[in-house]
């Protein structure tokens, strides 16, 4: 155990020294976000123009040596304003970095220490300069624990890792602590499952803990399905360390030998960092026999799912691994009695078990001082929709809604991309599994038991935002459509119910349903909740409830009027010409493909609506502003 502390030690000793050697650090953004807009051209071009200025470049710190360190990071959150590069130690964070700008930056931030105001950040709602991240609103509103060293490390480094007390957590588990131990450190936390349904952690644990078995299993479920959602995502390619001494510390607790990290092949990065984050753990000795020089034996492989959102679900996960088709199982037998291969398995989430260490390393009391009382610690959402500021967050469990909206996501804007005050409808939370929160849910707690009460859920932390022009309705039924797609088709009521679900929604969208039809989809939707086999099929209705309980006048006046309040569904959009302004110029005849408008020159020209496919082109294209998508 001493050597194994000192050998950690040593690692921490040795790259610390060689990092305070370092002029200066390069840290370009490296997350699927800015990967997609060019971070890696960025990132090449610094090895490039660095070498060319004549200043050494550093690519991997083994020893002392002066020059510049550049590296790549997870993702740093803030999405929508990469490619993302920060300059250590100053902590200058330049934004929308392009190639160009890397000779620029080079010459006139790491060869003069001078900033480049350009690709600095500012503040739309202040017109505020910032230098750094924690200049920016956005990140001074958060409370990053988790995803604190994500976006600050390198994640294909496992020295930087063990750097920041990596490892120390594992070391504790193995050597300082029994299993027991480990289960009531977890259960005195409160840590509850942030993959959905909030089960207590320690409990899942201690249950498989108890079970008497040789055999037993640690999964880590990273399946994230949910449309919007990215959490899992930036913690397996930011922080994959994290999640392997999660892994291992659970694999203590309930006597586990083996392990599997189960990632959506649609990650191929958060794959090929877990695997190397995997490959370099066994060269150091923290995965395989006698971990820490103690009698704990863990190996850990990844496993790649094809991409079934309902491989989520735990029972359906486990059949994929086991090479069935993944569909969901009866409860119980639970997993922690009999899962993987009908042996005790305990399936965690990403993000729990990356919180598990840290719980682990700084204590009980620290995890408990976040939060709510039922529900402590943090929780990462993925914010998108009509907001300011889209990307990956991290707060306090209880916060409310309009802390997140207006705090850190900067507040609401319209459909394109301006501010909007109070243009607040609604908040779809938990992704397709959760529900609708309104306006009078702004200063709600947004916590597991809370959200429960109002027919929501946390969720894995999907959080998209809708301003006043959006189609509840039409919310509901992209929802729809998604479960009804993703559906296993094991039992009647999910195979059958949504799709049943999904045509009532389309009638109602298309202006063919009348007010019998509510009945029927709020029926049907109870009925599929009630008499579905797993998590999917049972939640599959909540968007549908959820919106039909807060807005159920847009329903009303889908079915009753033929009328979207919000003006988007295409079908209830009834096109007419303003005679007085109409100068009968003859460019929407031309335009219109269906030939729905005739007309005399320099005379009022008029729609014939049985023709009219509601294209809009003649909206588009009328100097005049004489046409109008009016409603009935």
């Amino acid at each position: 155990m001493n050597w194994t502390l000192m050998g950690l030690n040593k690692i921490k000793k040795d790259f610390l020294i060689w990092e305070k050697s370092v002029i200066h650090r390069v840290l370009v953004c490296a997350g699927t976000g800015c990967l997609v807009n060019g971070s890696m051209k960025v990132y090449e071009e610094f090895l490039k123009i660095v070498e060319e200025s004549g200043l050494n470049v550093i690519v991997e710190l083994k020893g002392e040596e002066e020059g510049i360190w550049v590296s790549k990071s997870g993702c740093q959150g803030f999405c929508q304003i990469g490619p993302l590069v920060t300059i250590m130690p100053e902590k200058i964070l330049y934004t929308k970095v392009k190639p160009t700008d890397v000779r620029d930056i080079v010459e006139t931030t790491l060869k003069k220490g001078e900033l480049l105001h350009r690709l600095l950040y500012i503040e739309p709602n202040m017109q505020k300069i910032c230098k750094t991240a924690e200049d920016i609103p956005f990140y001074q509103r958060q409370s990053r624990f988790v995803l604190n060293k994500c976006g600050a490390i390198d994640p294909e480094d496992i020295k930087e890792y063990i750097a920041h007390n990596g490892y120390l957590g594992a070391l504790k588990a193995c050597t300082e602590m029994n299993p027991e131990e480990i289960c009531k450190t977890i259960t005195a936390s409160g840590l509850r499952g942030r993959g959905g349904g909030g089960f207590p952690t320690g409990k899942k644990w201690d249950m498989a803990r108890m079970q008497l078995n040789e055999k037993k299993y640690v999964i880590c479920n990273g399946d994230e399905g949910d449309p919007g959602a990215f959490m899992d995502m930036g913690v397996m390619e930011g922080n994959p360390h994290s999640i392997i001494e999660g892994m291992i510390i659970a694999s203590r607790a309930i006597g586990a030998d083996e392990g599997y990290v189960y990632v959506r092949a649609e990650y191929p990065l958060a794959v090929k960092r877990m695997k190397k984050a995997i490959e370099d753990a066994y060269k150091l000795g923290l995965l395989g026999r006698k971990i820490f020089g103690s009698d704990h034996t863990f190996n850990l492989q990844v496993m790649e799912g094809a991409g079934a959102f309902v491989c989520g679900e735990e029972t359906a996960l486990i059949a994929s691994i086991e090479g069935k088709r993944g569909m969901p199982s009866p409860k119980p037998p639970f997993p922690a009695q009999s899962g993987l291969w009908g042996k005790p398995t305990v399936i965690n989430n990403v993000e729990t078990l990356s919180t598990v260490p840290l719980i682990i390393t700084e204590g009980v009391e620290r995890f408990r001082s976040m939060g709510t009382e039922n529900s402590p610690g943090t929780k990462t959402f993925a914010i998108t929709g009509h907001v300011l500021n889209t990307g990956l967050i991290e707060m306090p469990l209880g916060v409310t809604l309009r802390e997140i909206v207006y705090g850190v996501a900067g507040g609401i804007t319209n459909d394109n991309g301006q501010v909007m005050p109070d243009g607040f409808k609604a908040a779809q939370i938990g992704g397709p599994s959760g529900g609708c929160l309104t306006i009078e849910h702004f200063d709600l707690p947004i916590d597991f038991d809370s959200l429960k009460k109002v027919g929501a859920m946390v969720g894995s932390g999907g959080l998209v935002i809708m301003n006043k022009n959006t189609c509840m309705v039409s919310v509901a039924r992209f929802f729809m459509q998604f479960t009804q797609s993703e559906s296993c088709g094991k039992c009647v009521p999910c195979r059958e119910g949504t799709k049943q679900m999904l045509s009532l929604l389309d009638d109602i969208i298309e202006g063919n349903a009348d007010e019998k039809t509510l009945e029927i989809l709020e029926d049907l939707a109870r009925a599929v909740q009630i008499g579905s086999l797993c998590g999917l099929g049972k939640t599959a209705p909540n968007p549908v409830l959820s919106t039909l309980k807060y807005f159920r006048n847009e329903y009303e006046a889908h079915v009753k009027n033929k009328y979207c309040p919000a003006g988007k569904c295409k079908a209830l959009i009834k096109f007419t010409i303003d005679e007085i302004l109409c100068k009968g110029c003859g460019v929407c005849v031309n335009k219109c493909p269906s030939g729905a408008i005739t007309g005399e020159k320099k005379k009022a020209h008029k729609i014939d609506p049985y023709l009219c496919i509601k294209c809009g082109a003649c909206v588009e294209h009328c100097k005049f502003k004489a046409i109008k998508g009016d409603m009935p």
